[in-house]
C-alpha cells in the first residue's frame, strides 16, 4: 500500500490568466500607439486613422490608459513566468507529516512550505458557497482551530470532485469530514 499520496496546485499557469495578459497587453499597446500617434500627429502605423484627435486631452489619456494596461499585463506575465500560486500538498503516512508548499513571489519568501504532524489535524473541512463568486475549497482543520487551505484560488472545482478529493485525503488519514451535509 502506498503510504504517501500528493496532490499538485495548478498556480498562475492558468488558461484565464494567458488569455486576460494577451488580451490587455493587445488592448494597451493600441491605446499607446494612438496616443503616441496623437502627440507626433502622424501615424506610426498605417492601419491607425486619425480624425481630429488632438494630444490634449484625448491623446495624452489614451497615452495614459496604455501605459497602465502594460504595466497591468507585464505584472500578469510575470506571475505567470513565476508560476506563484503552484505548489503541492502531500500527505505522508510513513512519517506522520502533512506538507503544504506554495510557489510565491521572489524574495526571502518565495517558497511557503507548512509541515504538520498528523496527529495535529482534527478533521478536513469542506466549504461551499454559491452565488455570483462560488468558492468550494478543502480545508485541513487543525488542534489549535487553524484552517490551512488546500485547494487552489480561482477557478470552483465541481461538487463531485470536491467531495471525492475530501474523501480521499480523510480516509487517507484516518479522520472525519466537517461541512457535508
Amino acid at each position: 500500500m502506498n503510504n504517501i499520496k500528493v496532490y499538485r496546485i495548478l498556480g498562475s499557469r492558468r488558461f484565464s490568466n494567458y488569455w486576460w495578459a494577451s488580451i490587455i497587453f493587445f488592448g494597451s499597446i493600441s491605446f499607446f500607439l494612438v496616443g503616441l500617434s496623437s502627440y507626433f500627429d502622424r501615424l506610426l502605423f498605417p492601419f491607425i486613422t486619425l480624425n481630429n484627435l488632438s494630444f490634449v486631452p484625448q491623446g495624452a489619456l489614451m497615452t495614459f490608459y496604455g501605459t497602465t494596461g502594460l504595466i497591468i499585463s507585464l505584472f500578469l506575465w510575470y506571475t505567470i513566468i513565476l508560476n506563484v500560486g503552484s505548489g503541492y500538498n502531500e500527505f505522508n503516512n510513513n512519517n506522520g507529516i502533512v506538507t503544504v508548499l506554495r510557489l510565491g513571489f521572489p524574495g526571502k519568501n518565495r517558497i511557503i512550505k507548512l509541515q504538520y504532524n498528523i496527529k495535529e489535524i482534527t478533521c478536513i473541512k469542506i466549504y461551499v458557497k454559491e452565488g455570483l463568486s462560488p468558492k468550494r475549497e478543502i480545508y485541513l482543520k487543525i488542534k489549535d482551530k487553524r484552517e490551512i487551505p488546500l485547494t487552489k484560488i480561482g477557478e470552483p472545482i465541481s461538487l463531485d470532485n470536491l467531495e471525492q478529493q475530501a474523501k480521499e485525503i480523510a480516509k487517507f488519514l484516518n479522520i472525519g469530514i466537517e461541512g457535508i451535509n
